[in-house]
């Protein structure tokens, strides 16, 4: 099973340094109860069928899952899932975004792409004041009520 070496050793040069550091980052602001893993595409930060065994509801026996990270042709995503399914969860972020002055915001529905690496190193702190606001517990309450069918 691949895991976050293989994640990273695939990195383009210029993608390592900021990618990592945003992993490193997730590791250590996220509330305590989220539970890391790669596919080897994609880094990613899950609710653990521990905490939630009725698992993802397209795939039961996936963790739920939370936030992503992955380094595409065009850009490095940053995928969070709570910021689909809250509306609430977007406006804090997007105060923090302005706040941090990084740039315009480029966001699908959950996916904040960053084209060039400079960008997300300057929207880390958005980002980490972002971590901080959700927890496991709330997740599973915001996917139950928005996201679960």
């Amino acid at each position: 099973m691949p895991d976050l070496h293989d994640f990273l050793s695939g990195l383009a040069v210029d993608r390592h340094e900021p990618v990592t550091a945003l992993i490193e980052a997730l590791s250590a602001h996220l509330p305590v109860g989220f539970a890391q893993h790669s596919d080897g595409k994609m880094v990613h930060f899950s609710v653990p069928h521990s905490l939630y065994p009725g698992g993802y509801h397209c795939n039961p026996t996936s963790p739920l899952p939370f936030i992503s990270v992955s380094s595409m042709k065009g850009h490095i995503g940053f995928y969070h899932m709570g910021l689909y399914a809250d509306p609430e969860l977007q406006k804090a972020f997007s105060a923090l975004w302005m706040q941090a002055d990084c740039g315009k915001l480029d966001m699908g529905k959950s996916c904040i792409r960053f084209k060039r690496p400079a960008q997300l190193t300057a929207a880390m702190p958005a980002l980490i004041g972002l971590m901080k606001l959700m927890s496991p517990e709330a997740w599973i309450s915001c996917y139950e009520q928005h996201v679960k069918p």
